[in-house]
């Protein structure tokens, strides 16, 4: 239940981390990047005002951006910043995994150019 908790600010940590590091692909900077920028936005898909359901568009953007940076980084570079063991960057990695597959592999391709680089 304690890495649960902090899977959001080690996410933060790591994802700061990334962004700052010449050796993460600039393709994958772009997507934290846009992340960032639409999670703190307050204009979504959803509005935040509807209760719970207001957060589904940013959970989903959230889960397909660290499903694809997960897999596109390479996994060395991912445990450098993770700021918790190998086992709950797994656990967060299975989260994102299961909720980026409710979105079409041809919006992912989009995103990402469909090629995976490092994680599996």
């Amino acid at each position: 239940m304690k890495d649960l908790l902090l899977v959001l600010p080690r996410l933060a940590r790591m994802i700061a981390s990334l962004l700052g590091d010449r050796d993460v692909p600039v393709a994958a900077k772009v997507a934290l990047g846009v992340l960032a920028l639409y999670v703190a936005s307050p204009v979504d898909l959803i509005p935040d005002a509807i209760p719970f359901v207001g957060y589904l568009d940013d959970l989903l953007v959230a889960a397909i951006v660290l499903d694809g940076v997960l897999n596109f980084v390479d996994r060395s570079l991912l445990l450098k910043y993770w700021p918790g063991s190998p086992a709950s960057l797994d656990a967060a990695a299975a989260v994102a995994r299961r909720l980026a597959g409710w979105v079409p592999s041809r919006v992912k391709v989009r995103i990402f150019g469909g090629g995976r680089r490092g994680r599996r």
